[in-house]
């Protein structure tokens, strides 16, 4: 059966709303124009491509007419275009020199039929299962090897058959350089490297055809004599049948299988970069179907390997095509031109195409790419693959990276990330951090890091593993348990996805800062400070201090970059009058971060409308005459002690807190009358099952609510709806926000967000 993402049905090659069938007609306006522009681009680059690998020039226009109307008409991916391509200029130049072209046509062929049982069986994706940073090195290195054999082409020489001779030889080839020639293919360079900088109205002609046009007109007139294409009869004349190799078969077969990996690699890496760039999704199997179609195809006919073309898919889609049309009418061009104006193409210089291709092979070359590896780890995996392409094969150097990309995911695997910190202080703990994947292949060096730790010293212990196994734990726990004996505390901080638990630690708990036997209090402070001793200077305030360095450790830099943007001021939106209760967290509750909310947190939760409090009164001008913030929120909760006061005044069991606590609880007396009177939030809150205690919490935060629309600051700002007033209830127990309406409370849920 149809898999969901790669459906057996032919998919639509419109960009047209789904339910109509595009047709030939409907796109041709828009497919006509970018098929042309495509032709215009694949001719240069095809003849290039040819001319470099060895082959006959012919080949290279076969192949660019065979990939647009058979892998456009068969392929998964509409927009795609198909050709000859350079990432295998190399590998067809090695097959040409060592079995001739005949059975080099014969390998793409069979290489076609193995790109269509790939195909046909359904498994197109896997042959995406390929580092990114060995197919990058890989076309990298076929860059350079092409720079490296056409520089010779340019200075009017020969090329060599390999990369190494090709470099030995520049040398004797810039000593014995043809003037002309080198003239020739420097003006190409030069057209290219320029033509993005010319206005757009000429920039709508492909560079690469004005720079060969351009050049080769020059060429006729200046120097009639240099080297040139040469080739007999047209492109019906260049058809030749395969043959098959004369032994040596093992060297075939690993070639059909090197061709239809590099070309189906290359051609749903295209097509996936085609997707991106705003096409239909691929069908990558019949995408593959497609391009192996056209492979067995192009050898029959004498042609270059097919594969798709980022380059010419680019312009396609840059051109405005909406179809698979475009494609096709590229290929019908293509041959078209070929059969009619064949004698053209033997005006065109060999160092015109060399320049040509000296360009398509520095953009193989891409600094994004290198910096990229660097910045993942992979140079070595990117600088070994490169440099075994271009010093030994293709194959060989593919393979000689894919090898050590394993190697490399593997060491990083196996190999976590341990090392002990010693204290920059002598009252401070040592500190050990594990990150990575945790196994037993790891014990040798987590043995050797925590033994480093000398006996008696405190310990800090950070894990931040993406895995942790039997073998590992029980080290760790063992050696704690060693530490222990010796009088020293070890602390476990957790910051991975791993759940580190024993016998002694079955469940998460609050750090508990008599736990750790800290330093006295004085190390703390600054010099001359003597704070009174408490339980052997174990004081919370050195938690505090740990909490800090753990927090300049492991946060800080991850912070920074939210609050650079506040370093001159603040911008909230939200002005939040929340209780002082130490259970309470604004932001987290809400989610937000640095700059997001102005609070204000007072005994209760109150707000002042009749100015006895100029606190309040000056935050509440302050955020919505200084700030301008959009909302006000007041935000009670459960099992209060201010309301707990509250009830116990009323009950006439107040306890003794002093005058100034029992003036402040004047503003929240109010709201038990309210309570006792029945007001519709106690009566709601009670029908919900909350105690007296939280429906009175809930009573007071709707009275504040009140409070605010007469306060003389924010009530003419909700009046004209300038500013908006929000009633919360935290429920502690369940960590659950409720929402306070004047009639009633709300359970909070995801949909009234959305419709908020």
């Amino acid at each position: 059966m149809p898999q969901p993402n790669q459906s057996a049905t032919v998919p639509t090659d419109s960009h047209s709303p789904p339910g109509k069938k595009s047709s030939f007609l409907s796109n041709l306006g828009a497919d006509l124009p970018a098929s042309l522009v495509v032709f215009l681009v694949a001719l240069p680059l095809s003849l290039g491509i040819a001319a470099a690998s060895g082959a006959p020039i012919m080949a290279g226009l076969i192949a660019a007419a065979v990939g647009g109307i058979v892998a456009g008409s068969l392929g998964g991916s509409p927009l795609q275009v198909s050709g000859p391509a350079a990432g295998l200029t190399v590998v067809v130049a090695g097959l040409v020199d060592e079995f001739g072209w005949q059975v080099t046509c014969a390998i793409t062929a069979a290489a076609g039929v193995v790109q269509l049982l790939i195909g046909v069986s359904r498994i197109g994706r896997a042959a995406l299962a390929v580092s990114p940073v060995v197919v990058k090195a890989m076309l990298a290195g076929i860059g350079i090897t092409i720079i490296l054999q056409q520089l010779h082409v340019l200075l009017g020489g020969q090329a060599a058959g390999s990369a190494i001779e090709n470099l030995t030889g520049l040398p004797a080839a810039i000593t014995n350089v043809e003037l002309h020639s080198a003239l020739l293919g420097l003006a190409v360079v030069a057209i290219l490297l320029t033509w993005k900088f010319l206005p757009a109205a000429v920039r709508k002609i492909p560079g690469p055809l004005a720079a060969v046009v351009a050049v080769t007109a020059l060429s006729v007139a200046v120097a009639p004599s240099v080297e040139r294409i040469s080739f007999s009869g047209s492109i019906f004349d260049a058809i030749a049948l395969p043959s098959l190799p004369d032994g040596n078969w093992r060297a075939a077969a690993m070639a059909v299988i090197t061709v239809a990996l590099i070309a189906s690699i290359e051609s749903l890496l295209s097509a996936v970069a085609v997707d991106k760039m705003g096409g239909s999704r691929t069908n990558l199997n019949r995408e593959l179907v497609g391009q192996g179609s056209a492979n067995v195809v192009s050898g029959m006919l004498g042609g270059l390997p097919v594969t798709g073309v980022i380059v010419r898919s680019a312009t396609n889609v840059e051109a405005g095509a909406k179809s698979r049309n475009s494609a096709i009418l590229h290929g019908v061009w293509v041959l078209v031109f070929s059969a009619l104006f064949a004698g053209l193409i033997q005006l065109i210089p060999l160092a015109v195409l060399a320049g040509l291709l000296l360009v398509i092979g520095a953009k193989l070359v891409k600094v994004a790419d290198i910096r990229t590896s660097l910045r993942t780890g992979d140079l070595l995996v990117y600088s070994v693959t490169l440099v075994c392409v271009v010093a030994l094969n293709l194959l060989e150097g593919v393979i000689i990276g894919l090898a050590l990309a394993a190697l490399c995911v593997l060491w990083r695997v196996l190999r976590a990330q341990i090392q002990a910190h010693a204290p920059s202080a002598e009252a401070l703990p040592w500190r050990v951090t594990i990150a990575g994947s945790c196994s037993f292949f790891a014990l040798p060096r987590l043995n050797r890091v925590l033994h480093s730790v000398p006996e008696g010293q405190d310990v800090v212990v950070e894990l931040n593993a993406d895995y942790l196994d039997h073998a590992f734990r029980e080290a760790l726990v063992t050696w704690r348990k060693q530490q222990r004996n010796t009088g020293a505390s070890v602390i476990l901080e957790e910051h991975g996805t791993t759940a580190f638990s024993d016998a002694e630690d079955n469940a998460p708990q609050r750090q508990d800062p008599r736990e750790f036997p800290l330093p006295p209090r004085t190390s703390w402070l600054p010099s001359g400070a003597t704070p009174a001793d408490d339980d052997g200077g174990r004081l919370p305030l050195r938690s505090i201090l740990l909490g800090i360095d753990k927090y300049h450790r492991r946060h800080a830099d991850k912070v920074r970059p939210l609050v650079q943007d506040l370093t001159e001021g603040q911008n909230p939106d939200t002005l939040f009058v929340a209780c002082v209760d130490s259970r309470v967290n604004p932001n987290l509750i809400t989610s937000s971060g640095p700059g997001d909310l102005l609070t204000l947190r007072n005994i209760g939760n109150v707000v002042c409308n009749d100015g006895s409090d100029a606190s309040i009164d000056s935050a509440l001008s302050f955020a919505v005459k200084g700030l301008s913030v959009d909302s006000i929120v007041v935000c009670g909760h459960s099992n209060c002690g201010a309301m707990k006061a509250v009830i116990a005044d009323a009950e006439g069991s107040s306890p003794d807190m002093g005058a100034g606590f029992d003036t402040w609880l004047e503003h929240a007396r109010p709201s038990y009358a309210a309570l006792l009177a029945g007001h519709p939030v106690g009566v709601a809150a009670a029908a919900e099952g909350y105690s007296r205690l939280d429906q009175l919490s809930m009573v007071n935060v709707a009275l504040q609510l009140r409070k605010l629309e007469e306060h003389p600051v924010t009530g003419p700002a909700l009046a004209s709806q300038q500013l908006e007033a929000t009633g919360l209830f935290y429920d502690i127990c369940t960590a659950r926000v409720v929402l306070v309406t004047p009639e009633g409370i709300e359970q909070l849920d995801p949909s009234m967000a959305v419709r908020a």
